[in-house]
C-alpha cells in the first residue's frame, strides 16, 4: 500500500478553501515514472508529489495525466510538510521559507508551464465565467482593488482529466505577478488566497497558508 499525505495549499484566512495535494513522502516505493503517472491519476488531486529525497527536498511532480518540471501549490505544500529551506525540481532548484502563518517559495517565471493570462473588466465578469472549452490553460484575473494589488482569478486547466477549475494555481499566480511586475494578493477559485512578491534578478515569491487534511495510517 503506498501511503500519502493530503495538504490544502493557499487557505482562505479562516483556514477554508485551499488546493488538495497528495505527497508521496517515500517516492522510492513508486520508483518508475509510469507508476507515479498511474498513482497520481488515481488519486485525481491536481497535482500529486513523490519525495526521492526528504532531507534535500528532491521532489517529482505529477498531475493526473502530466509530469511537471515545476509547479506552484505542490512546491508551496511540500515545501511546508518537509520543512526544508529548498526543493529540488527538474526545473531548477526552489528556494523555500515558512513566515508565521504563510509558507513561502522562490521561483522563476520561465519555470512555470505556459498559461493563458486573460484579464476581465471586472471580478464579476470573473465569478460568472463559465468553464471554457477544452485544449487551453486559461488563468482568468480581473483587479478587485488595483491600487492595492488585490486580484480576483479562476485557473481552468483546459485537460481532459476530470479537473474543470483548479481551486488556487501558483504557478499561474507567478506568470502574473512577473507580467504585472508588483506584489499581489489573489483570491481564486471559491475562495483560497495567494499572495505574491516579484524579487531582483527575475526571481519571485508566492506564498499561502497550508492545513495538513489528513496523513496516513501505518
Amino acid at each position: 500500500m503506498t501511503h500519502f499525505d493530503v495538504l490544502r495549499v493557499f487557505c482562505g484566512p479562516n483556514g477554508g478553501y485551499g488546493n488538495e495535494l497528495g505527497v508521496v513522502r517515500e517516492g522510492s516505493v513508486l520508483p518508475d515514472p509510469g507508476e507515479r503517472q498511474a498513482f497520481a491519476g488515481k488519486l485525481g488531486f491536481s497535482e500529486t508529489v513523490f519525495v526521492d529525497d526528504p532531507e534535500r527536498g528532491v521532489v517529482d511532480i505529477y498531475t493526473p495525466t502530466l509530469r511537471l518540471p515545476f509547479a506552484g501549490h505542490p512546491c508551496v505544500g511540500t515545501a511546508w510538510l518537509l520543512d526544508v529551506p529548498e526543493l529540488v525540481t527538474p526545473a531548477g532548484v526552489v528556494g523555500a521559507r515558512q513566515d508565521g502563518e504563510f509558507s513561502w517559495i522562490e521561483a522563476r517565471a520561465d519555470w512555470a508551464p505556459p498559461r493563458t493570462l486573460r484579464q476581465y473588466d471586472s471580478a464579476a465578469e470573473v465569478d460568472a465565467l463559465p468553464v471554457p472549452p477544452k485544449g487551453e490553460w486559461i488563468y482568468a484575473w480581473a483587479w478587485e482593488d488595483e491600487p492595492g494589488g488585490r486580484v480576483r482569478a479562476r485557473g481552468f486547466p483546459g485537460r481532459d482529466d476530470g479537473i474543470d477549475e483548479d481551486e488556487a494555481t501558483g504557478a499561474a499566480a507567478l506568470l502574473l505577478t512577473d507580467r504585472l511586475g508588483r506584489a499581489l494578493n489573489i483570491t481564486q477559485g471559491a475562495g483560497s488566497q495567494i499572495l505574491t512578491a516579484p524579487q531582483p534578478g527575475g526571481w519571485v515569491e508566492v506564498g499561502g497558508r497550508v492545513f495538513l487534511e489528513r496523513q496516513p495510517e501505518r
